[in-house]
């Protein structure tokens, strides 16, 4: 997110970009994530709406708050993913999880056909 985009993003789209962000390397580990302040304020959104992105983010175990200092990407424990490993895998499920939602709509819409069509026998 380099520029301020044309539709506000909500707390979910901004985890999923910093998400995207770690798993490309952009953030490796030990980084400091931008300041929830001037990010909030680069973003045009309220600085609680990034807070929550970044509490999402901590929860998952990506980053963590060190108080007086900011947020940053976790150093992985020995043996246990990278956090670039790990927002990889996020991503991978979120594709697979559209991926099969597109394919239940799709089943949905021709068992409805065939109920359809049925019933005009």
């Amino acid at each position: 997110m380099d520029s301020k985009p044309s539709k506000t993003p909500n707390a979910r789209e901004i985890a999923a970009q910093i998400r995207d962000d770690i798993a490309a390397g952009k953030y490796g580990p030990g980084a400091r994530l931008p300041g929830a302040k001037g990010y909030a304020k680069k973003l045009g959104v309220a600085l609680m709406t990034v807070q929550r992105a970044y509490g999402q983010l901590a929860e998952e175990g990506l980053v963590e708050g060190r108080p007086g200092s900011g947020t940053y990407v976790v150093d992985p424990v020995q043996g246990e993913p990278t956090a670039q490993q790990t927002a990889a895998s996020f991503r991978d499920i979120h594709a697979e999880l559209v991926r099969v939602t597109a394919q239940l709509a799709d089943l949905t819409k021709r068992v409805a056909k065939l109920e359809e069509s049925k019933g005009r026998d």
